[in-house]
């Protein structure tokens, strides 16, 4: 690939200017060149990364630091064909919704008197202030973790990092061990940290099932004076 090439690859991902204020000392750091060379040599060699480049920091873009009210931690992005936007836990619409969600939506039914939609995007959620936030933003196609251990943790940490010392009255939901160990840096006096088993079907049955996360991040978001995110996901979006 050549200089203008890689250049180009540089413009093509956006970040917006609250984050990017922000996260600017990370983008200078080393590490994250190192980040940025690794994926531009496996675009070069013809591999397949998800999700898109305009989407690797959605999650970001689509929620403003100052507007944070909740943080779901993901482990790093779905790696099968149209999946990841992005998003943890969420998908494009259009495609079939993983078998986590599918245990996210049984729990907000049981907990909030949900309606199951007939997608898997969570868009609505994150316009609401709703980080949906994965350890890892990037992998190859048909290889899980495939990205892990090249940089990602230590920018997505640096983000934890930032809500947890900048912003006050956050609610973070750590799902199975992978998130609890990256929000254990959370304070508990300033924040509300709800922990639970993961959704997937391996663990779902063991805690998540049962957890009532939803409604208590609504309960504490009101108890500061904030108002509640509505859970209820349209019914049907635009693929």
């Amino acid at each position: 690939m050549t200089t203008t090439e890689a250049a180009s690859e540089n413009r093509a991902i956006k970040l917006n200017a609250s984050w990017r204020q922000k996260l600017d000392d990370q983008f200078q750091a080393d590490y994250m060149q190192a980040l940025r060379q690794f994926l531009l040599a496996e675009k070069a060699l013809g591999k397949h990364i998800f999700p898109p480049g305009d989407e690797i920091f959605s999650a970001l873009n689509a929620t403003d630091f100052d507007a944070v009210k909740v943080v779901i931690l993901g482990q790093d992005p779905y790696h099968g064909p149209r999946q990841a936007h992005g998003l943890c836990f969420s998908v494009k619409p259009g495609v079939q919704v993983p078998p986590s969600l599918k245990n996210i939506y049984k729990e907000l039914q049981a907990d909030v008197d949900f309606e199951v939609p007939s997608h898997g995007c969570l868009q609505d959620w994150a316009q609401q202030g709703v980080l949906l936030l994965n350890a890892v933003l990037t992998v190859q196609a048909g290889q899980a973790a495939s990205h892990q251990g090249k940089g990602w943790e230590r920018f997505t940490d640096a983000i934890v990092g930032l809500l947890n010392k900048e912003r006050e009255g956050l609610i973070f939901m750590l799902w199975g061990s992978y998130a609890q160990k990256k929000g254990a840096i959370v304070d508990r006096d300033r924040h509300l940290v709800l922990q639970s088993p993961h959704p997937s079907p391996l663990s779902a049955s063991r805690g998540f099932f049962g957890n009532h996360h939803f409604s208590r991040a609504n309960s504490y978001l009101e108890s500061k004076g904030k108002r509640a995110i509505d859970w209820q996901l349209p019914m049907q979006v635009s693929a």
